[in-house]
């Protein structure tokens, strides 16, 4: 059985600074119709960064949508047709003030397919150089590093509660585990 959805019919509902959300009328495998709420995005990236060999960087900062402060890896939004690598040396670069000599994909996933077209490129950044940091106007956050053993800690204890960096942290403890 074909399991594609045709498009019929899409529709704007809001455009932002980040994504555009879209209502379209499919049609199902089966010939019926349905709805689809789509939030389009540009995509991000996410790094793990070790400042040595077992630490990593993260981040904290306010995020508006769960009302709290949240442990991540440092990550940001695609600019149009910027590079997921270059744009990961830029994020890095902004929210941290390291930039990797050394950069490799790890995985690239979906972080909502149920409803969200962003797709987040991971990253490992090693053998870092301190240059100075310029976050955003709109970016606040504080940076840290923390062995990996104690971040896998905090995962157990749910101080860490953000899907990209959860992912970036089980991956590398299954890496020094291998």
């Amino acid at each position: 059985m074909e399991l594609d959805e045709d498009t019929l019919q899409v529709n704007t509902i809001y455009e932002g600074c980040i994504f555009r959300v879209e209502q379209a009328l499919v049609r199902l495998p089966d010939g019926n119709r349905a709805c689809r709420d789509v939030v389009k995005h540009p995509g991000a990236v996410a790094i793990l960064a070790w400042p040595s060999s077992n630490t990593v960087v993260l981040v904290r900062q306010f995020r508006y949508a769960t009302g709290e402060e949240l442990w991540e890896i440092p990550a940001g939004k695609l600019e149009p047709g910027e590079n997921p690598e270059a744009c990961a040396v830029r994020e890095l670069s902004e929210e941290t003030g390291f930039r990797p000599q050394l950069l490799k994909h790890i995985y690239s996933f979906y972080t909502s397919p149920g409803f969200s077209s962003e797709l987040l490129y991971l990253y490992e950044a090693k053998n870092l150089i301190l240059s100075p940091s310029s976050t955003d106007d709109d970016e606040f956050l504080t940076t840290t590093t923390i062995s990996l053993q104690e971040a896998i800690h905090w995962l157990s204890q749910e101080r860490i509660r953000d899907a990209k960096t959860i992912v970036a942290l089980l991956w590398a403890r299954q890496q020094q585990m291998a």
